[in-house]
């Protein structure tokens, strides 16, 4: 089989990570693999934020946590040590598909480096709010940009969970 095919059929969203620290090198590349993500239009709308602080992390968890309403102490990004903000411009009409697409990018290559990843949601209301337009002042960013999602990473509790069955009538040919 194909290496991206095999990627992309072995991957599997992970919600539980040990506590070990994602060498800076394998986080660049998986970061340099989100920037090589397809936009419309070749815009690279999409601007990723790289968060290996444990504090930002945690603080980025708190937030996310309350977003979701779930009780205190919960983890929202199941531990894991890096999280990788994805958050695209809104002036472009393909905002949402751009960013997207880096989201993937980063999760297939972060597999293909032996690490687990997942999607977490809520990063839109996150950055919405005045704590969240704190944080990107605070790292010099400015612009209308939507936060498409977290893309945490880390290496993985346990087994590689298997693939649910493909659900039936999912494609069609003419």
């Amino acid at each position: 089989m194909n290496e991206v095919i095999k990627a992309i059929t072995g991957r599997r969203s992970i919600r539980a990570f040990v506590p070990k620290e994602v060498p800076k090198e394998l986080v660049d590349e998986i970061i340099n693999a989100g920037t090589f993500a397809a936009s419309g239009r070749g815009s690279q709308s999409a601007i990723i934020i790289a968060v290996t602080d444990k504090e930002t992390r945690d603080r980025l968890s708190e937030a996310n946590r309350k977003i979701g309403g779930w009780n205190e102490g919960f983890d929202p990004f199941y531990g894991a040590p890096v999280v990788l903000i994805v958050l695209a411009d809104r002036s472009r009409p393909t905002y949402i598909y751009d960013g997207s697409l880096v989201m993937g990018d980063l999760m297939l290559a972060a597999h293909s480096l032996g690490l687990g990843s997942c999607w977490i949601h809520r990063a839109k209301e996150e950055f919405e709010s005045e704590e969240g337009k704190n944080f990107l002042k605070e790292l010099g960013i400015e612009g209308d940009y939507e936060g498409i999602g977290h893309c945490v990473i880390g290496y993985y509790d346990g087994a590689l969970p298997e693939p649910a069955p493909r659900k039936e009538n999912r494609v069609y040919y003419k």
